[in-house]
Order: structure tokens, then sequence, then C-alpha cells
């Protein structure tokens, strides 16, 4: 069969994220060590390369802002241990940035094949910039993919782990490109006995289906 005609394996949203145990920049690491805390879960293409130093620099410099918020991170590429080692070092030395977070070394790229980090139309030997958010439960709860010559944002990120602990401790959802401290969105009623008493609930009424509050 050519590559062509393979297709990844995708894991899926709100479904237990894959498995794995891992060597890593700060020894083994399993998905059950992150176990009641919500985790990124981040693919780069290769050390040593630009682009993905830009966003390593930018996950070290949020760090604190993830840990404030339970959330740990963990990269991935499909590289030695001893190239990450040496790429981190490279970074602190030329850009004075400290990695302070584990990278996983998937050189057998069973990771990066687990968790669709593998698209074929890009390399069959380099994992694209994707991330995954996964809550304190193991599941999966969100995917972002970037192409290999475009880099994510870090901001985007957190803003998205927050928005999803919003979500679930409220109940709501969260509008475009929402923010700590920003009204939510009320899930719409399920009945027209519901949606005719949406009004006088107290809410910022614009129709029934539309409804915001703070939290």
């Amino acid at each position: 069969m050519s590559n062509d005609t393979i297709q990844p394996v995708m894991p899926q949203i709100n479904r237990p994220a894959p498995d794995f145990t891992a060597k890593t920049t700060h020894g083994e690491k399993s998905l059950s060590d992150y176990r009641g805390k919500w985790l990124v879960l981040f693919a780069h293409p290769s050390d040593f390369t630009p682009v993905c130093t830009t966003e390593f620099s930018a996950f070290a410099n949020y760090a604190d802002q993830f840990n404030a918020v339970n959330t740990e991170l963990l990269g991935l590429s499909i590289d030695s241990i001893h190239s990450h080692i040496a790429w981190t070092r490279s970074i602190k030395e030329n850009f004075g940035v400290e990695i302070t977070f584990p990278i996983i070394a998937d050189l057998s790229m069973k990771v990066a094949n687990a968790y669709g980090m593998i698209q074929p139309g890009a390399s069959d030997t380099a994992a694209v910039r994707a991330t995954f958010v996964i809550d304190p439960e193991g599941v999966l709860r969100a995917m972002l993919y970037y192409p290999m010559s475009n880099g994510r944002s870090v901001e985007e990120v957190l803003r998205l782990v927050k928005s999803l602990q919003t979500s679930d401790e409220h109940g709501v959802a969260t509008p475009e490109a929402w923010l700590p401290g920003q009204p939510v969105i009320v899930p719409p009623p399920h009945t027209t006995h519901d949606a005719e008493a949406r009004q006088s609930e107290g809410y910022e009424y614009t129709d029934w289906y539309f409804c915001k509050k703070s939290v």
C-alpha cells in the first residue's frame, strides 16, 4: 500500500486521549502522570528549526500562566533525547529562555501516530504543529492543527484552556474570542415553554436562543 493511501489515525474529542508511556527530557512520562491536571500536549516538526524555537520560547514564557490554571505542558517531536537537550540548551544560551517542561523523544513515532500528528500530505517522518488539550480525567477536549510553515498562538492555547474550564465549571458556552471576566453564553432552552420564559429569567437577553450572563 502506498503512503498516499494511508490515512492517519485521528483521536476524537470528548473521548479518552490515547494512552502513552514515553521517554522525555524529564525522565519517563505517562498520560496517567497528569491525572488530576489539565495537559497541553503539543508537537513540533523538528528541533533546531526557527519556527519551533519561537513556539517553544513562547510556551516557556507562558508556563507560569498555564500552571496557575492547573495545566501542565508536554512537548513532542520525532527527535532523540540528546537532540532535545542540545536544542533547549541552545534556546537558553541564544534567547535567554529556559525550557522548563518535558519534551517527548518519539523516534518510533508511536505517540505521534496515536495522536494523528503525522500527516502524509505534510511529511511521513515529522509531526505537524498539533496541539491537544486533555482534561484532568484524561479526556481529549480540543485539538488544533497547524502546518509546518506557520507557528501557532500560545496565547490562544491558554485562552482555550481557560474557556474549557469555565464551560465545565459553570455549564455555559463562550463566544468568539472570549476572555475571562467577559459574559458567557447561557445554553438555549429546549422547549417552547422555556423559550417563552427566557426573557424574564434575568439574563442579558437578545433573543430566546441568545442570552448571556456574567460568571
